[in-house]
């Protein structure tokens, strides 16, 4: 695990293995009470120097960072692929977007400005104004899924670091070692040590965590159940929840029923239906929806018996 610039071992680990093949990858250590103190005093002693950076510091760290991935990117997409089970091409694309998910931070990181409110709006207050500016919460947690073991770790880490705020994260037990591997690549970024901690662990670990108090914001990507019973217990501090999709598609009497039986099965099917954006549930028009459903199964090898066209009422609720 990384705990505040640093690698670190503990006395018990868990196998990863291949969810394809059953191999095992690799034998990863999890952090126990002590090892979570130890990142969080290492996050909230980085927050002194962090929230002080300049701008410029923030973006190139975050420029180097995706540079290092993209000189990595096939080492990358081999370990994530390993590890979830993701076919290689699709591991290859979520490297890429995780790239763009660090440059695009690097770049925001120079895009937070504040505002200057005109205050002379009753006699007496003339030339008076007000202003904002935007300032880090402090210490963050984030916990990923293990459906996009890198992408999804980019979307905690990168906004993070972009404002200033050091950042503990809690990889999905499934898929850790991409996530130690762009703790490899922070390490070169020149940030203060305790930006970034990388802790596999128990859910008993990380809900400890999470009711810290030392830590401003809480930021998950996982089940509804999960995510809630999270935010009950994180106290007064700011929670995030990214508690997955809610997709549904419509096939209209003009549609091209080919292209739209070939998109719903990918997007109901691709790597096992296990995204946030899946085809949950299909809206189709009552004078193409036999026709639809035979073409969709024909492309799913799904029994017809298995599903079937039921009757809904869609109303327009515009005003």
């Amino acid at each position: 695990m990384l705990i505040a610039g640093r690698w670190a071992e503990t006395g018990t680990t868990s196998p990863i293995r291949n969810p394809y093949n059953g191999e095992v990858l690799a034998e990863v250590c999890l952090a126990g009470e002590s090892e979570a103190d130890e990142a969080i005093r290492a996050a909230v002693s980085a927050f002194a120097v962090s929230r002080k950076l300049p701008a410029h510091v923030r973006s190139a760290a975050l420029q180097k960072i995706a540079g290092e991935i993209t000189a990595r990117k096939e080492d990358f997409a081999r370990c994530l692929s390993a590890e979830s089970g993701k076919p290689i091409t699709d591991a290859r694309r979520e490297i890429g977007r995780a790239i763009t998910t660090f440059t695009v931070a690097a770049e925001e990181a120079k895009r937070m400005p504040g505002e200057i409110v005109p205050l002379d709006i009753t006699p007496g207050t003339d030339n008076y104004f007000g202003l904002y500016r935007r300032v880090p919460v402090g210490p963050m947690l984030g916990i990923t899924p293990f459906n996009f073991p890198l992408n999804l770790v980019a979307h905690k880490v990168a906004p993070a670091l972009a404002v200033g705020n050091p950042i503990v994260l809690k990889p999905a037990p499934q898929t850790p070692l991409t996530s130690l591997m762009l703790g490899e690549v922070v390490l070169q970024a020149g940030l203060p040590a305790g930006m970034v901690s990388i802790l596999p662990c128990t859910n008993a670990v990380a809900e400890r965590m999470v009711t810290d108090e030392r830590f401003k914001r809480v930021s998950f990507i996982g089940s509804a159940a999960v995510g809630w019973m999270l935010k009950n217990k994180a106290g007064k501090k700011r929670v995030v929840l990214e508690l997955g999709g809610n997709a549904g598609v419509i096939v209209e009497p003009d549609a091209d029923l080919d292209q739209a039986a070939d998109r719903c099965a990918v997007g109901g099917y691709a790597y096992s239906g296990q995204t946030c954006i899946s085809v949950q549930r299909i809206y189709a028009h009552e004078s193409v929806c036999q026709a639809f459903l035979d073409k969709l199964l024909q492309r799913t090898s799904c029994s017809s018996a298995s599903l079937r066209c039921r009757p809904a009422i869609l109303r327009n609720t515009r005003p």
